[in-house]
């Protein structure tokens, strides 16, 4: 879906970045070459844009406007409902609302609006990241018994659900970071803007 998003919108200098958020390049490379995305494709194996975005899910989305500032707040986006029975999130309105960004249809929030609808690191995510980065120094060193049970308090804290998928292998979940009321407000909202140059999915 990215990657027809990408072919559609490009021609309005729309691009989307994808991050995958990874133990190593050898667990993404499978899904990236199947994929065969002509969109940049990047690799964190150290959740740098976790921690730089307040990632605590995936998938998420961010839009990135020309500027380098970020329109629209991370938020749980997927490309299709295949999980939709699961997560009760639909592909279709937040794809609308993408294709109309990028199209100048919609502006993206205003900076005092978009420090509403974030949600900053509390201290528990704070200290999920710094066992995160703890484990993953341990594991790099060779401490594999001490690197895993800091990915397990990792991913006990409530910031841990994406570190836990991806280090633990857990499969605990965190809401989404934006509250339903957050998202219909986003979504609803319509007037001309600057035209997008980055999405990050």
């Amino acid at each position: 879906m990215w990657q027809a998003l990408y072919d559609e919108l490009r021609d309005l200098r729309f691009v989307v970045i994808a991050i995958a958020l990874d133990k190593s390049a050898d667990d993404a490379r499978p899904w990236i070459e199947k994929a065969a995305p002509t969109y940049p494709v990047l690799i964190d194996t150290q959740h740098v844009v976790a921690d730089l975005y307040n990632i605590v899910n995936v998938p998420t989305a961010l839009w990135i406007d020309e500027r380098g500032r970020i329109v629209r707040p991370n938020d749980v986006v997927f490309g299709t409902d295949t999980f939709k029975h699961i997560t009760n999130l639909e592909s279709a309105r937040p794809l609308a609302a993408v294709r109309a960004w990028a199209r100048g249809e919609t502006s993206g929030f205003a900076a005092s609006e978009m420090r509403g609808l974030q949600t900053l690191p509390t201290a528990l995510d704070q200290q999920a990241r710094a066992e995160f980065g703890l484990a993953e120094w341990l594991a790099r060193h060779g401490a594999r018994d001490a690197a895993a049970r800091h990915f397990v308090r990792a991913g006990d804290r409530p910031d841990g659900a994406a570190i836990s998928r991806d280090a633990a292998g857990l499969g605990r979940r965190r809401p989404p970071l934006l509250s339903p009321a957050a998202r219909h407000a986003w979504l609803e909202r319509s007037s001309s803007s600057a035209r997008p140059t980055r999405v990050a999915a």
